[in-house]
């Protein structure tokens, strides 16, 4: 795949370049809905007031500590500070995330749940909706001090379905995560480059990972099918 100075054809609906005053980037147009993918790998739709983001999996860090794997402390305080400036630069009033905003029931330490919760103080006007995961429903639902809606998926909000694991529905346009999905680049000169991307089919559109300490699922873009890849502060539109 080799990055593309214009979008692929895109899936259903059309692509357009971002407006003024947006991140860079392509907006995406869906059912007459604008949405935004942005370089910190969150999802606006700005006439809604509402930001996404997927596989946060907080505590993930805690939770390999909790088996003697030994490994630095941050990158729960790193992922909440960016959802923060993510929320402050959108101005978004509503959050959804897309499932696994935790990562196991062994990483919802107190130092994961307190950092949660003072993160959750400075956004107390943005309503938080949590998609349940499968790594939600193995860690067990958030501490109501936390003030996080939890709904079990599909969630229809017209013209979207919101869900975790991707999947079709007859509901509308799916919004989804869980394959934490990554381009490969391929250079001339033989080296390889690993991309978080957006992910767009016919019928859904999988975000990236948000969280630091995650891995990635290459995609293999087919015909129809495109894929939006996060480098350098922008969102580069990728051609199969």
């Amino acid at each position: 795949m080799a990055a593309s100075s214009s979008p692929p054809p895109p899936a259903p609906d059309g692509c357009a370049s971002g407006s003024s005053g947006s991140p860079p980037g392509p907006s995406l147009s869906v059912a007459d809905v604008t949405l935004r993918p942005r370089p910190d790998r969150t999802l606006l739709w700005p006439d809604a007031g509402t930001l996404f983001a997927a596989d946060v999996h907080l505590g993930k860090d805690a939770a390999f500590r909790a088996r003697a794997v030994p490994l630095p402390h941050g990158s729960t305080r790193s992922d909440l500070d960016r959802l923060s400036a993510a929320l402050t630069e959108t101005g978004a009033d509503r959050l959804v995330i897309l499932g696994d905003l935790f990562h196991a029931a062994a990483g919802m330490t107190d130092a994961t749940l307190d950092a949660l919760e003072a993160w959750r103080d400075r956004h107390a006007g943005v309503e938080v909706v949590l998609v349940r995961g499968n790594h939600d429903r193995s860690a067990g639902p958030a501490p109501e001090r936390l003030h996080i809606t939890e709904r079990k998926a599909p969630v229809a909000s017209a013209p979207f379905v919101y869900r975790h694991e991707p999947g079709s529905s007859a509901g509308g346009f799916v919004l989804c995560g869980h394959l934490h999905p990554v381009v490969r680049l391929d250079g001339r000169g033989g080296e390889r480059l690993r991309l978080r991307c957006f992910y767009r089919r016919r019928d859904r559109l999988v975000l990236p990972a948000f969280g630091e300490f995650t891995g990635g699922h290459v995609v293999a873009l087919r015909t129809g099918e495109a894929a939006y890849a996060v480098a350098d502060g922008e969102v580069v539109a990728v051609s199969p």
